[in-house]
């Protein structure tokens, strides 16, 4: 599961579609399951001092749907059920599914090359098919990940201009050996719909997708339009609510351009229960993984030994996800604005509640004083993984860690053991020998407890 911008703080990528362990489930009633979501949700909005919309769902019955904190805080307008959000990458399954209905029209085949549909299609693209644009399989490199975005992204560009950024790139691997997600397939979606509709994405997808669905709420963002119940976004600044930092929404496009309501996700997620909308063969191609648990704009895998469909979306000031239990029938819809919220860690932790499961209430961190002198003996490097490392340092009295390929982050002590992060909620706790050597740490964050032993 990723994002459209690598704005969105994320300390650890975990992947909720691979997190598998046994629970017993035991029936949980709506009015308990109501009663701890708002426990829940209230907490969040009080501690993190964001909010957003959720919805919950059994049976295709919504259980819990509305909104919390503010959607407007200058303002002092709540979010409520209505409140429209932007999605970022939950508009890739949306794009995949014009994709599938294009096909089932015979406008197109998902084995076909991209270039029967681009225009000055350069060489190195000629072996890659739609389906591996859809599966993240092409090698094309991914726009967000390009030197200039940051400097790029809130510039005007047609998407002519943006193509021609990575155009000429060299392929990050052969076609269809590796994955790596790359918003700028998902661009080339667009662009491939455009041709083979003879109509723009927004059309196509508003006339095929959304009117059929009822999703009257939901639409292809553009920052200059006047749009009801539309939502403020936000970013934090140390402690500090900010407005997020500006992007253009024409440079998202079929890639994470959609705005919508928890209501209107809930719709289309349902949708894929019938073959009314897709026909089985879709409906099966789009759940059908291909590398990396990733399918047509969901990831597939198990979560709790469950079956288990899921995205995340973020975009500057907003973070966004959706889960879906086939076999239980449960639904989840988070949609925040805030970009430093993790949206997939509370999916997770609203769904843990359905299925009377463990997860934690969010909860106000106290800040202890400790002389940082102590933070000398934990500077060092942690490995996670083998190619991922945990490096601690000190920055004058503050204690940083910085993940490898991610932006440095502040620790806050709780104890001389124990810190915590504001950026995203993740906590670290350093061990020690029976010597009182820091020999390691445990990080915990989305309700896992991952060790890591100090290399260096």
């Amino acid at each position: 599961m990723r994002n459209f911008v690598s704005k969105t703080a994320v300390f650890i990528a975990l992947s909720l579609a691979l997190l598998a362990s046994g629970f017993a489930q035991t029936a949980v009633s709506n009015q308990e399951i109501t009663a701890k979501v708002e426990e829940y949700m209230n907490a969040l909005v009080n501690v993190r001092g964001f909010g957003g919309a959720v919805l919950v769902a059994r049976d295709g019955k919504p259980i819990v749907n509305r909104g919390y904190g503010m959607a407007d805080v200058e303002l002092n307008v709540p979010n409520t059920a209505q409140t429209k959000f932007r999605i970022g990458s939950l508009t890739k399954q949306l794009t995949a599914a014009a994709i599938l209905l294009l096909q089932e029209r015979g406008k197109l085949n998902v084995r076909d090359g991209i270039c029967k549909y681009l225009a000055d299609c350069p060489a190195a693209w000629q072996s890659i098919t739609i389906h591996q644009l859809l599966t993240h399989t092409s090698g094309i490199p991914n726009i967000t990940a390009l030197p200039d975005w940051e400097a790029k992204k809130t510039l005007p560009a047609t998407m002519a201009q943006s193509i021609a950024r990575f155009r000429d790139l060299p392929l990050e691997f052969k076609s269809g050996e590796q994955f790596k997600y790359s918003n700028s397939n998902y661009l080339l979606l667009g662009l491939i719909i455009e041709k083979a509709s003879a109509k723009s994405y927004e059309a196509f997808m508003k006339e095929n997708i959304f009117a059929p669905l009822k999703m009257a709420d939901t639409g292809l963002d553009h920052s200059e339009q006047l749009l009801k119940n539309r939502a403020a976004g936000y970013s934090l600044d140390g402690e500090t609510i900010v407005n997020a930092a500006y992007v253009e929404m024409s440079l998202p496009f079929a890639a994470g351009a959609l705005y919508s309501t928890a209501e209107d996700l809930f719709r289309w997620e349902q949708a894929l229960y019938t073959e009314n909308f897709l026909s089985r063969k879709s409906l099966d191609a789009m759940f059908t993984a291909e590398k990396n648990g990733y399918a047509y704009g969901w990831g597939v895998g198990m979560l709790n030994n469950r079956r288990h469909h899921a995205h995340t979306g973020g975009i500057e000031g907003f973070s966004s996800h959706i889960s879906r239990f086939p076999d239980e029938r449960v639904t989840v819809v988070v949609l925040l604005n805030n970009d430093n919220a993790a949206a997939s860690v509370v999916a997770r932790d609203l769904a843990a509640i359905v299925f009377s499961e463990k997860y934690e209430v969010p909860k106000v961190r106290q800040l202890a004083s400790v002389d940082p002198k102590i933070y000398d003996a934990l500077i060092g490097q942690y490995e996670i993984a083998p190619t991922f490392v945990l490096t601690i340092s000190r920055d004058g009295n503050k204690l940083m860690a910085q993940a490898t390929g991610q932006p440095s982050a502040e620790l806050f002590p709780e104890s001389e053991t124990k810190f915590f992060l504001r950026v995203v909620d993740a906590q670290i706790t350093f061990t020690k020998d029976a010597n009182g050597q820091v020999t390691g740490l445990v990080l915990r964050q989305g309700g896992r407890d991952i060790p890591a032993k100090k290399i260096k």
